[in-house]
């Protein structure tokens, strides 16, 4: 089972991935507010088919903790791009690769159990993000980083309400329900912010914002719920460093920056962080299931 899970924590990593390249499309006609609020809106429409279709399901929208996730996780989006919108991209990508340690210190904080595997993988991976942040520009006001930093935090809140989340027998259940109200609770902000959304998108940004909604929205966000609630929180975390590695990757492939030798490296440490971590928690579960069975003297 954790095997799955390690994979769909990948998957997630990708599609978040995905919103780098897709958003840097949808930003050269709209806000990021606005792109933030069509991104969710998609998602929502997406989602409603799993979240309305059976009682069980609609009964989670009476959840404190369901409805706490889903206003922290539309907030978090929202106080991100706001803030990418006043930094560089390698301050953000930088920020980004510092969250699997925020995890990992707030896990060990809270009585969870971080294997010396997970912190090797948290620090590898981290490292990773680093080099392929390099050196910050000077492109960004301290506004924006303290925007930034702020989402972090409101990311590592959404991470934490969603352990204490009621178990459902179907996965899609909370990830669906948590994106409507992420939705309703950006369009007003969004609507105060900047006014009604521009629609007359072309029709390649429009594809760019379904692809949002669906794979880097409804898709991560599923993913990443079912992934993260079979494993560690530190261990988990180190995927979301797949997110600046697509990023790159993207940049190389699709808008033409060059492949550095630091590139090159910051993305060998994120992926042999990430296969430290699925070794190592291997390893922690065929121990545990070893001493179980072990007879006794």
């Amino acid at each position: 089972m954790k095997s799955i899970a390690f994979v769909a924590l990948a998957l997630a990593g990708i599609c978040w991935g995905l919103g780098f390249p897709t958003g840097k499309l949808i930003l050269t006609e709209t806000d990021a507010a606005h792109m933030v609020l069509l991104r969710f809106a998609v998602a929502a429409l997406a989602a409603a088919p799993f979240a309305l279709r059976r009682p069980e399901v609609r009964a989670l929208f009476r959840s404190p903790i369901v409805l706490l996730a889903g206003v922290l996780y539309g907030v978090a989006f929202l106080v991100q791009f706001e803030g990418l919108a006043h930094v560089s991209v390698t301050v953000a990508a930088l920020l980004v690769g510092a969250m699997p340690a925020l995890i990992a210190v707030s896990a060990k904080v809270l009585g969870e159990k971080v294997s010396k595997a997970s912190w090797g993988g948290v620090a590898a991976a981290t490292l990773g993000a680093a080099l392929i942040a390099g050196k910050p520009d000077g492109a960004s006001s301290p506004y924006g980083v303290a925007l930034s930093i702020g989402a972090l935090f409101i990311f590592l809140a959404w991470l934490l309400t969603l352990r204490r989340a009621p178990k459902t027998s179907n996965p899609m259940a909370i990830p669906a329900v948590s994106i409507i109200v992420a939705a309703f609770t950006i369009l007003p902000i969004a609507f105060v912010m900047h006014g009604a959304p521009k629609l007359d998108l072309g029709p390649a940004v429009w594809t760019a914002v379904v692809a949002q909604g669906v794979l880097a929205t409804l898709l991560a966000t599923a993913a990443w719920q079912f992934g993260a609630s079979k494993v560690g929180a530190a261990s988990a975390g180190v995927f979301i460093n797949i997110e600046p590695l697509i990023g790159a990757a993207c940049g190389v492939l699709l808008f033409g920056d060059h492949l550095t030798a630091a590139l090159l490296a910051g993305g060998l440490l994120i992926i042999g962080g990430s296969f430290a971590v699925v070794l190592g928690e291997k390893k922690a579960a065929a121990g545990a299931l070893q001493a179980t069975v072990a007879p006794t003297p």
